[in-house]
């Protein structure tokens, strides 16, 4: 009896311990990259160059990889992949790729490769297409407040 209670007692730690590492809601600091945590294949895997040369989101591919600031990029084509290694700043999302409306309120989220804007030659994601539509109600005022959160917003 005592033996199996253990085991259990031992299973269920963990199982938590588990999903508190597995949990995109820790509070373990988190990359300056938003990216997968198997691969870690930076902003669900999408082509950033496709998103300023034919205006949207389009599939990268693991054939077409780039190491960039300790996340793993796809991109489309060769030709995207090259233009990134030549100026990763140019075409990165700003806030590493997390959701510009969640960052300008003092909290990180992930991203959807559909919910983007470009503004002033730089990416910004957001959550989903709603908070993406929330964000654009001010953009200029939610871009200084996440610039004052970031990079601060990743130890939540």
């Amino acid at each position: 009896m005592f033996n199996q209670l253990s085991f259990r007692g031992f299973a269920f730690l963990f199982l938590i311990f588990g999903f508190m590492i597995f949990s995109p809601n820790t509070s373990f600091a988190k990359s300056t990259i938003y990216s997968s945590y198997f691969g870690n294949i930076a902003i669900n895997g999408t082509d950033t160059v496709a998103y300023f040369t034919e205006g949207k989101a389009v599939d990268g591919s693991p054939e077409f990889t780039y190491q960039w600031n300790e996340a793993n990029w796809q991109f489309s084509s060769a030709k995207n992949r090259d233009a990134f290694a030549t100026n990763p700043k140019k075409y990165a999302p700003q806030f590493g790729g997390y959701c510009a409306w969640a960052v300008s309120q003092g909290y990180s989220a992930s991203t959807i490769p559909e919910a983007w804007t470009i503004v002033e030659g730089k990416l910004y994601l957001n959550y989903s297409r709603t908070v993406r539509s929330q964000w654009s109600k001010n953009i200029p005022g939610n871009i200084a407040k996440a610039e004052q959160n970031w990079p601060r917003v990743l130890g939540n």
